[in-house]
């Protein structure tokens, strides 16, 4: 089992990676002696929702709050020099609403502590998409279903009379509010596709007309006055996707380049939209073991000043943001959508080029023909 251990930089040894995985069949880190994170298991990596580059970010016991018994478990487990245990534990780690667990500490030998972890609940599931913040706004939003739907109503109606008296030129736009109060009446309609429950309805779609849809919609708004690129791979199968929430994800990842890329105040911003065919990506289930592919690579980049570092551990997390007036609510939604698809989302950011790049799995039939072996 060694060879799926995600180990940082070659810093744990084949001891550690077997303890990680052979020692324990539950959600196991590996800290050594600094404090750092140098070892996770698949378990883990599905309990806390992001794989070791991004965990492993920062000292691991310096991100744990003050008198946390996890630190005392890890002193203890190195000072007695034996397996040690504690219940009840309350983990606050990573960015993820707290949950209660059973840990167990025992020193490797090397200064290093494989920590372990009993989960009382059902692992697998994406815990950022159970937060309670994200819950009440999913509440609210069917709450508000009907005050929602009724001005839409009356926006649609305007926009077909505009359409009828405008000219060549603004006809696609005034079809475009048409189109645009259509697809968000579906989303209100649908709201319970943001719950656990509720499957994501999935057909063949093709990937680059929901991008050219979205790329329409912030061309003649938040990206107007900025430069616009796109470099498509032609030959990409269809996305097997929902493609209402298709556009939800790419229409909010586009928004925040733009208004990223507008931050240079110089008139030089770029936001730049890249499909590709990247084989070999593999995505666990909420079981954390079936695996399924993840081929098709969207990537969405502004030359913005970048995600400042003390947000970057967190940014996938519900009212982490930014903006001043920005609510935090626009990722989170994005990486529920995106974990329903069967697909990962992930970025890397410095100043001046930020990339946010989603994985999506290919439609049953393209699939099934070899499609791009």
């Amino acid at each position: 089992m060694t060879d799926r251990a995600r180990v940082l930089g070659g810093v744990a040894t084949e001891a550690l990676k077997a303890a990680a995985f052979d020692l324990s069949p539950e959600p196991a880190l590996v800290v050594d002696h600094d404090g750092g994170l140098v070892a996770v298991n698949e378990a883990a990596e599905a309990l806390f929702g992001h794989g070791l580059s991004l965990l492993a970010r920062g000292r691991f016991r310096a991100a744990l709050p003050p008198g946390s018994v996890l630190v005392s478990l890890l002193d203890r487990a190195v000072f007695e020099g034996c397996l040690v245990r504690e219940h009840g534990v309350e983990v606050n780690l990573f960015g993820q609403p707290p949950f209660e667990a059973d840990g167990a500490a025992v020193p490797l030998g090397d200064g290093s502590v494989l920590l372990t972890l009993h989960v009382k609940g059902v692992l697998g599931v994406d815990r950022s998409a159970d937060a309670a913040g994200l819950r009440s706004v999913v509440g609210l939003g069917k709450m508000l279903a009907h005050e929602i739907k009724n001005p839409l109503a009356g926006i649609r109606g305007a926009a077909q009379l505009l359409k009828t008296g405008a000219s060549a030129v603004d006809q696609p736009l005034a079809q475009l509010i048409v189109d645009e109060t259509d697809r968000i009446r579906r989303l209100v309609d649908r709201m319970e596709a943001f719950s656990e429950q509720a499957p994501t309805m999935r057909e063949p779609v093709n990937i680059h007309q929901v991008l050219d849809r979205v790329r329409a919609l912030v061309a003649n708004g938040v990206a107007d006055g900025l430069t616009l690129k796109e470099s498509y791979d032609p030959s990409l199968p269809p996305v097997w996707g929902d493609e209402d929430h298709l556009i939800q994800i790419f229409l909010n990842l586009m928004k925040n380049a733009a208004e990223a890329a507008h931050m240079r105040g110089d008139d030089r911003g770029v936001l730049s939209i890249h499909t590709a065919w990247r084989p070999g990506v593999r995505v666990r289930g909420a079981d954390g073991k079936a695996t399924s592919g993840a081929p098709i690579e969207v990537r969405v980049i502004d030359n913005g000043p970048g995600v400042p570092a003390t947000l970057r551990d967190h940014l996938f997390q519900p009212f982490v943001t930014t903006k001043s007036n920005g609510t935090g609510l626009g990722l989170a939604l994005v990486t529920k959508l995106v974990t329903a698809h069967g697909g990962l989302i992930d970025f890397e950011s410095e100043p001046g080029r930020t990339v946010f790049r989603v994985l999506l799995p290919v439609a049953p039939e393209a699939a099934s023909g070899d499609v791009r072996a």
